[in-house]
């Protein structure tokens, strides 16, 4: 494992954190854009509170989704937390700049004294290529070229880059620097060799975004991943995953809490894309010991997440906390049971397992 950002977490000693996208529901009401990202600074308060490693927001252009620029949201975290890390979930860098998405996150690790990272991929939503006027058929090679560029600019010293997508970028430097010499910049993937070959070839930590099947299922990308590392010449790097759950006191009650919620999501999601209604039978099985739905009680959610650290040699979990119109209060709860008993205790099954 290299020791270059220790922050991010290790095999041996894993670090935990929270996703959101800011969930808006879509209950019929026009639903508070506004309201639901008071909700997640308050999250992220509470989180950080409980010592929760990371707080990671999703970036969308969409009604359903009220974070669309996780940078100033962030920020607004950044001055009333201590500790916890502040990160994407993702930045889609295909339809930004990634001399300002460099800028921008710069910034924020400034403010924050050192915590920023950002995590960047795709996105598994298309709006914000017509919102900012990019052609969908340029979608592998914008990606591509502004990875790229991206990766040139992490570097913290003078540019020299050239490629298709823009004017070539000739002898400038990036400000602000950061203090580390290198923002922490991860690559989330959702389960493609290629994309994961990728994340190797750029020296980045990878996060294997497991929102259906089974983690198992995922198992070969991170052995994947780590060949590439090693034929390469890198070291070894952190390896982070993004599942959804929610945290009740029991396994009856976080089932029943988030089930509505989990139907309506994706349903409607899956209306989009030509998908069959969500069912209680896939409910059933993400919520089963090998399924990607990490809900129950904070002892089931805890075997289950250490599970898949052993499994998939975790440095990082990531638990996507808010799915649909679950209300602030339970997502407050869930929260707190995470951070008091989930958390400790995978770190108690993983200790006992090194004995």
């Amino acid at each position: 494992m290299t020791d270059t950002f220790p922050e991010l977490g290790t095999r041996e000693r894993p670090s935990f954190g929270l996703d959101t996208f800011g969930d808006v529901p879509m209950d019929g009401s026009p639903g508070n854009h506004p309201e639901i990202l008071r909700e997640v600074v308050a999250e992220a308060v509470l989180a950080d509170s409980l010592g929760i490693d990371y707080i990671g927001l999703g970036e969308h252009h969409r009604p359903d989704y009220a974070i669309t620029a996780p940078d100033v949201v962030l920020a607004a975290i950044a001055g009333r937390t201590e500790r916890i890390r502040l990160g994407t979930g993702v930045t889609v860098l295909s339809s930004d700049d990634p001399i300002r998405v460099y800028e921008r996150f710069a910034t924020l690790d400034a403010v924050s004294s050192g915590r920023a990272e950002v995590q960047l991929g795709r996105g598994s939503f298309i709006e914000s290529f017509s919102l900012f006027g990019l052609d969908l058929e340029d979608y592998d090679r914008l990606f591509a070229e502004k990875l790229d560029l991206f990766s040139h600019v992490q570097r913290e010293d003078v540019v020299r880059w050239e490629g298709s997508i823009r004017p070539p970028v000739v002898d400038k430097r990036v400000y602000p620097p950061t203090a580390a010499g290198r923002l922490p910049a991860w690559i989330a993937v959702g389960g493609t060799p290629e994309s994961v070959v990728r994340a190797a070839r750029y020296a980045m930590p990878l996060v294997l975004a497991v929102i259906g099947g089974s983690p198992a299922g995922f198992v070969q990308f991170a052995d994947l991943y780590r060949r590439a590392l090693e034929q390469l010449g890198h070291p070894e790097l952190p390896i982070g995953m993004h599942s959804p759950g929610h945290v009740a006191a029991t396994d009856e009650l976080a089932r029943e809490q988030l089930y509505p919620h989990q139907r309506e999501l994706y349903t409607r999601i899956g209306a989009e894309r030509g998908w069959p209604p969500y069912s209680e039978i896939q409910f059933d099985q993400g919520a089963s010991p090998q399924g990607a739905l990490f809900v129950g009680s904070p002892e089931t959610v805890a075997q289950k997440i250490a599970w898949a650290v052993r499994m998939l040699g975790l440095s990082r979990f990531q638990l996507k906390y808010s799915v649909g119109a679950l209300p602030h209060e339970q997502r407050m709860e869930s929260i707190r049971l995470y951070g008091e008993e989930v958390v400790p205790l995978v770190r108690e099954l993983l200790a006992s397992d090194a004995q």
